[in-house]
Order: C-alpha cells, then sequence, then structure tokens
C-alpha cells in the first residue's frame, strides 16, 4: 500500500479529516470523539444507535473506547505535516487581487478575507477588523454560537467567549477578561510548570547517575569477590577448578539479583525523563507562540502544567535500592564453599580461622524493671513481677518495653557475636548509640533515629530503624542470629544461623557515636552464645578471608 493511501485511512469518515482524539465503538471502526458523539446525539430519540460506517446497532448508547494505538499513530503524521501545512499557507491568495494572484499575509476575521501586504496597508485599522495569522483557522477565531470574533476569556469556565456571550450568556455574572492578559496569566503557570519540570528532570539525572554509580558499585564489589576467590583456588588441588567456575556462577547470578531491579529502575527513569524532555519542548513552543487563543487553545490540551508525575514511587525505590546494603560480600557465598570444600578436603585442616566472637555481657543497670538478668550477665528474661531495681538514668523506664543494653561498646573495627532467640517469640536484637532515650515512648531498639535492630512479632520478620519496618522472608522458626558490625565501614549486618548461613538484612549507616549492644525481650528469654557457631573443614587462609 502506497504512503498516501495508508494516509487516507487515518481520516475519519465523518469530518474527512484526519482522526481528532480517535475512539473505537464496538464493531471496530474509529471515530474522532467529538464527531461519533454528534452523530449518536442525533440518534438519542430513536430505538437503538448505527455506526456511521457499518450500519451496526446498538441498542444502548455504545462505549467509546479510547484508541491508543492509534493516537500515536495520528501524532506521528501529524508531527511529519508541519512542512505541507505552511507551504498551503504560503498558497493563500489575496482575497481582493482578482486579475492577478498574490500571496496572502493576514487575515481579517471581521470581513473574512485574506490580504496581501498592500492590501493590509489600506485595510481598515479600527479594533472590530482583527487581523491574524494565516495559520489558524478562522472558525477557531469566532464564536460557534454567535459567529462573532472571540475577544474575552472566562477565567471559571476556562472558555474563549465573544461579546454577545459576555453580555447574554451563561458567562456574564462570571469573572471575565480580555484574551490577552488571560493568555499571559497562562503564560506565567506555563513558565512555573517548565521551571518545575525542569527541577524534576535535573532530579531525576541525579537520581539515574546516583543509581548508575551504585549499579558500577554493586559489579565492582562482584569482581573483587571473584579475584578473592580466584586467588584463593590456587592454593589448592586442579580437581577444585570445577568448584571455582561454580563459586564464580553464584557470584554473578547474586550480581544479577542485586543490579536487576536497578536496571529496571533506571530504565524507569530514563521513559519518565523523556517524558519531561517532551513536555517541555512542547511548553516552550506555546511560550514563543505570538497569537494568545493558539497559547490558550494549545496549553489547554494534555496535562502540561501537571508537574506530580507521581514520582515518590520511584524515589522510595531508589532509595531502598541505594541503602540496601552494598554489593555482595565473600561470606553470602560461605555455605557454597563450605560444601564444595568439605566433599574434597575433610580432615585436612584443624577447622577455620575465625575470629573469636565480642564477648558480650548484659548491663543490668540499664534493664527495664520486667526484665531479669542471670549472673554471668548472658540471659535476659521477662517476669510478670515488678523487680524494683534502684533508680538510674541510664535504666529503661516506664513507658519504654523490656530491654537492656550491653556492658561493652563499640568505636572502631570489626566485631560479631550470638544471639539464641529460640526461648521467645516476640523479640528485638540489634545495636543502638549510649545516648537513646530511656524514658519516652520512641525508646524501644528500631522505633528512634539512633538504634537499628532485627525483630520477630506475630511470627513476621524485619528489620527496623527510625520506625521504619522492612518486612523480611522467613520460612521457618528463627533460632539463632548472627550480628555482624563493621564501624568504618558503617554496617550493621544480620544472619541466621541454620545450614547453610543466611544472610537476612544490612544497614549502612554513618555512625558518629560509640555502639551498645541491645535486647528487647516482649515474652519468654532470650541470650547471647557463649560461643560462636564455627564452620569446620576449611583451610585457615581461606576461613581467615572470608570471615567478614
Amino acid at each position: 500500500m502506497a504512503f498516501s493511501d495508508a494516509r487516507k485511512e487515518l481520516d475519519c469518515s465523518i469530518c474527512l479529516n484526519i482522526y481528532t482524539n480517535p475512539v473505537t465503538l464496538g464493531c471496530g471502526h474509529n471515530f474522532c470523539k467529538d464527531c461519533i458523539e454528534g452523530v449518536l446525539d442525533t440518534q438519542e430519540e430513536s430505538d437503538y444507535y448505527n455506526c456511521p460506517e457499518c450500519r451496526d446497532r446498538f441498542y444502548e448508547r455504545p462505549a467509546l473506547g479510547r484508541n491508543t494505538t492509534l493516537c500515536y499513530i495520528v501524532e506521528s503524521v501529524r508531527s511529519t505535516e508541519p512542512e505541507k501545512t505552511e507551504e498551503k499557507n504560503q498558497k493563500q491568495i489575496c482575497t481582493y487581487c482578482i486579475h492577478s494572484p498574490v500571496p496572502a499575509v493576514k487575515s481579517c476575521l471581521l470581513c473574512e478575507a485574506s490580504l496581501c501586504d498592500d492590501h493590509l496597508r489600506v485595510h481598515s485599522k479600527s479594533p472590530q477588523h482583527v487581523l491574524s495569522d494565516l495559520t489558524t483557522p478562522q472558525r477557531n477565531k469566532k464564536c460557534s454560537i454567535h459567529e462573532k470574533i472571540l475577544e474575552y476569556y472566562c477565567t471559571e469556565d476556562s472558555v474563549c467567549l465573544c461579546g454577545s456571550c459576555r453580555l447574554h450568556g451563561d458567562h456574564k455574572e462570571h469573572l471575565v477578561g480580555t484574551l490577552e492578559k488571560a493568555s499571559e496569566k497562562r503564560k506565567e503557570n506555563l513558565t512555573d510548570a517548565l521551571q518545575e519540570l525542569v527541577k524534576k528532570r535535573e532530579e531525576m539525572e541525579e537520581s539515574i547517575k546516583s543509581l548508575q554509580k551504585y549499579k558500577r558499585k554493586v559489579q565492582d564489589s562482584a569482581d573483587s569477590v571473584t579475584k578473592r576467590v580466584t586467588n584463593l583456588f590456587r592454593d589448592i588441588r586442579r580437581q577444585l577448578d570445577i568448584l571455582e567456575r561454580g563459586v564464580h556462577s553464584e557470584i554473578a547470578r547474586k550480581a544479577d539479583i542485586v543490579s536487576f531491579p536497578i536496571s529496571g529502575l533506571i530504565e524507569d527513569l530514563e521513559i519518565k525523563k523523556e517524558e519531561l524532555s517532551r513536555k517541555i519542548r512542547h511548553i516552550e513552543e506555546i511560550r514563543n507562540m505570538t497569537d494568545p487563543l493558539s497559547v490558550l487553545q494549545e496549553s489547554d490540551k494534555g496535562d502540561l502544567c501537571d508537574t506530580e508525575d507521581g514520582d515518590e514511587e520511584d524515589k522510595e525505590r531508589r532509595d531502598k535500592l541505594l541503602h540496601g546494603g552494598g554489593g555482595l560480600t565473600a561470606t553470602e557465598i560461605l555455605p557454597l564453599l563450605h560444601k564444595g570444600l568439605f566433599d574434597i578436603i575433610t580432615g585436612v585442616n584443624k577447622g577455620i580461622n575465625i575470629p573469636e566472637p565480642a564477648d558480650i555481657t548484659l548491663n543490668e543497670d540499664t534493664a527495664h524493671n520486667y526484665l531479669y538478668i542471670s549472673d554471668d550477665g548472658k540471659t535476659a528474661h521477662k517476669v510478670v513481677e515488678n523487680l524494683n531495681r534502684s533508680q538510674s538514668s541510664e535504666r529503661f523506664g516506664r513507658y519504654s518495653e523490656c530491654q537492656v543494653l550491653s556492658s561493652e561498646c563499640f568505636s572502631s573495627g570489626r566485631h560479631y557475636w550470638d544471639v539464641d532467640v529460640g526461648g521467645s517469640s516476640d523479640w528485638r536484637v540489634g545495636l543502638c548509640y549510649s545516648s537513646i532515650d530511656r524514658t519516652s515512648r520512641q525508646a524501644d531498639i528500631g522505633d528512634n533515629s539512633m538504634s537499628w535492630c532485627l525483630e520477630i512479632k506475630s511470627n513476621e520478620l524485619s528489620v527496623k530503624h527510625n520506625s521504619k519496618s522492612t518486612t523480611l522472608a522467613c520460612d521457618s522458626l528463627i533460632n539463632k542470629v548472627r550480628i555482624n558490625l563493621d564501624y568504618e565501614a558503617g554496617k550493621i549486618s544480620f544472619y541466621e544461623l541454620g545450614i547453610p548461613i543466611r544472610h537476612l538484612h544490612t544497614f549502612i549507616c554513618a555512625f558518629t557515636d560509640s555502639l551498645y549492644a541491645a535486647l528487647y525481650v516482649k515474652e519468654g528469654c532470650i541470650k547471647i552464645c557463649k560461643e560462636n557457631q564455627k564452620v569446620t573443614h576449611l583451610t585457615p587462609r581461606l576461613a581467615t578471608s572470608l570471615a567478614f
């Protein structure tokens, strides 16, 4: 099919012009929305409605579905036809040059005539004779009811009016101004909208840059882990090559899992950025228009002034990804290494060489009066009777729940400790600053900006900081958890001590004060483990490298 024939398929069969806001009937035929509504209005008193093309009957007024695909096609075709429109305007001939055709440069709405330069100079300059550009159809300059020139604008109904509409129509009690003032006001609004859109686009560009930087960080972490693992495997026999390839594959898979949502968000933001650019270009075109009516009519279309793009969800997704715990760590692949090495070199070495856990003891001077602390300072047990301990500024008071801090604090280095939580079904474990409030209703760990915790409540596992909770997957009952602190890196990580060890979550924060271990017990008891859970039968060098 030739282009000219295909172009004809975009003409409405009612108005014979290219579709404007095309809609579809149930029979599948397309029409301009205004055209088909006009036809259906004339059929209101009939027993049924007809499609103008196939005469298909509808016994109720048919619903009009917007044809989105056709709208895009029509918009694309319109964007390729401005040159044709300009050429057509250039061919408009002066109405008064009868003997020799002369191109017109302006048109008079009152006279309904086109004027060349010579006749324009001698044409009446009275206010009734309104001159307009040839690019503006004369029918758009006149009132469709009174056939008079549009001179005013009703701000309440957002419509252009002629003098009769203003004096005798429905708008005589409304706030009405001149087209020029209304146009200037609209341009001011568009300018504000333009500035807001530009600002949003800049923010989106910054978001994209930060996400791309984070994505590179993830990949760099994966590359770093791959390099470390490769170096470690050089010390082991050649038979370990198969295991090494498996580890590399696992690293790549985890990197893909982390990178996939980032790539999706970047792609979504790129699409929205393009949409903002399109709006900006359109607004700039409107602001450059000299004809007030064209400014008003063009700016009334679409949602140009709507700068609320619903991007709060994008920002939450971005912040969640950027603060989701950084890249990969060697600890995450420890289970795979453990199994492979255990099968190959069982009994070769005495065990894993891993730093000893921090010796955590609970400080009874900070314990809530309904929380019993064992003599060795390792167990916290919820009791039903008030223990009536002496008052202390360090003790958690009446509005806080049953929690206690450690005697030890950490202001540098890497540390870890294990907590047995099997004796309670409602608990929190984590860290906090010493300056945490001890008496308010926000004193519980996780409910303020000075603490971070892992929590189980109503069989739901989550992490919490500054009262913001994130639910985690939990397929079975958790009995033991490990807490890792890397003070200089600003990381607090939680692990489930099962087989294999499972990473649960990592908080990222720039620490500003010493940190204390914290326990919260709503019922039952939890305790600090005296011995860490070791993974045996790994080479000392491998175990040391994968400790964190």
